[in-house]
């Protein structure tokens, strides 16, 4: 296993990726965070909980280790903003969501240290996240990757009010097939007390977008889900198993959704 992130390999043509949930922080890191920084609280808390049914339907399963904090996955590694005119992330984050500064005075990294980080931290996930897709695609002629996120529901920086429960995003269409995209997002949005939206606030990060190849075979779609459907969004950010307890069940459907599709892809194809 690499240190950096943990795979579950399964059988189906479906890769399930979690690049926030990690809260490892290298020793000589955690002692230049500042006491904010320190919380980690910009987490995906608990989302591999969230999805522990994937590997049940026979998904394969990246989770990372290490905080967001430590670098983004989820961050073109050039600097490249997500999201144009937008307030941004870096890769290797300077600011809490709430814009309090998460490394001590004098204490950010560089460039040359954010170089390092890459080739340390995100470098590897990415291989394993090609290789593994290659070899799903290989062996079922397509692959559906989904990118899973959360945040809390409340984040002024980035977004007004309060976000909806389930943000589906697509790179506003162009990552994933048009037939599944619709089918994933009515379910979603047939889902009892939650609201949904379709490429709104969040379209998906550099992982959809990059991955996303429908011409290949590569299938890809984020979720980014209200964390206030499943824990507490203050600290210690305690999680919810009532809460939890109604929205995994949305969750499975998703991805059982995405497996009937490629399966009936898989069908329709000469001597499928």
């Amino acid at each position: 296993m690499h240190t950096t992130y943990r795979l579950t390999e399964g059988d189906a043509p479906l890769l399930v990726s979690l690049p926030h949930v990690g809260t490892a922080v290298p020793p000589d890191l955690m002692e230049r965070l500042t006491p904010e920084g320190q919380l980690l609280a910009d987490t995906d808390w608990y989302v591999d909980r969230l999805y522990d049914h994937a590997e049940g339907l026979g998904a394969t399963v990246i989770r990372a280790q290490y905080s967001r904090y430590v670098v983004d996955l989820n961050r073109d590694p050039s600097g490249r903003p997500l999201y144009p005119g937008a307030d941004n992330t870096e890769i290797c984050p300077l600011l809490t969501f709430d814009g309090k500064p998460i490394w001590r005075q004098d204490a950010a990294p560089d460039a040359v240290e954010v170089a390092h980080r890459v080739d340390e931290f995100w470098r590897p996930y990415h291989a394993c996240l090609s290789e593994t897709l290659e070899r799903i695609r290989a062996k079922h002629g397509l692959a559906v990757l989904v990118d899973g996120h959360s945040i809390r529901s409340h984040v002024p920086r980035f977004f007004d009010g309060r976000l909806d429960d389930l943000n589906f995003g697509t790179a506003k269409g162009l990552s994933a097939d048009r037939r599944l995209a619709q089918f994933i997002f009515d379910r979603l949005r047939a889902a009892s007390g939650y609201t949904s939206v379709r490429d709104g606030r969040f379209t998906g990060g550099y992982i959809t977008r990059t991955y996303g190849q429908p011409k290949r075979g590569v299938h890809a779609f984020q979720l980014e889900i209200a964390q206030a459907t499943y824990m507490e969004e203050k600290p210690p950010f305690r999680y919810r198993p009532d809460r939890a307890l109604r929205l995994k069940p949305v969750l499975r459907q998703m991805l059982e959704t995405a497996l009937e599709w490629a399966e009936e892809v898989k069908r329709r194809r000469p001597g499928g």
